[in-house]
């Protein structure tokens, strides 16, 4: 894997690449980067800061983005299939139309993100923040969802998304704790 500087990345976009799979970007600080339909696919981005960047129809398809950090960032239509972000920040970003199918979200901050149309297939929420999120037509269907908090999420569709005692719902109770029987 290519380690790439910050500068050049930026400096070889401008000059109209947008083929970068599998280099590596760790740490890299990228405010309000201009990123649209870059392809990262493979990369490791673990611990870069990208918050206001736009990403917009970006291949970021089996990246690692552990603890990256991406609020506010213009992430439509990005393909996120299988990436790694755990611990990632996405905070008031625009996720719509996102493909996020197997990707690793857990303990994610999705605080007010907006997940309209997102296909969230199989993707693992453990312990995400969604409060505030928009999910209008957001695909749910088989994502673990355990732990992960929807408090005044909006047009959250639950059907055949993995649920436990441990979610939180958008009007704030939980299901209730499977009790044994003896």
């Amino acid at each position: 894997m290519q380690k790439l500087s910050a500068e050049e990345l930026l400096a070889q976009y401008a000059r109209g690449r947008r083929d970068f799979r599998e280099v590596d970007l760790t740490a890299a600080y990228l405010f309000e980067a201009n990123l649209a339909e870059i392809d990262l696919t493979g990369s490791d981005l673990t611990n870069a800061h990208l918050p206001y960047a736009d990403l917009s129809q970006a291949t970021l398809q089996d990246t690692v983005l552990t603890n990256v950090e991406l609020s506010n960032s213009q992430l439509y239509r990005t393909n996120f299939a299988g990436a790694k972000m755990q611990g990632a920040n996405l905070s008031r970003a625009n996720l719509r139309r996102a493909n996020l199918t197997q990707a690793e979200l857990s303990e994610a901050n999705l605080d007010s993100a907006d997940l309209r149309n997102a296909n969230l297939q199989g993707a693992r929420l453990s312990w995400a923040t969604l409060l505030r999120a928009e999910l209008a037509g957001a695909e749910l269907a088989q994502a673990d969802l355990q732990g992960a908090n929807f408090f005044r999420a909006q047009n959250v569709d639950f059907a055949d998304a993995q649920l436990d005692h441990t979610t939180t719902f958008p009007d704030g109770h939980r299901q209730p704790e499977p009790t044994s029987s003896e």
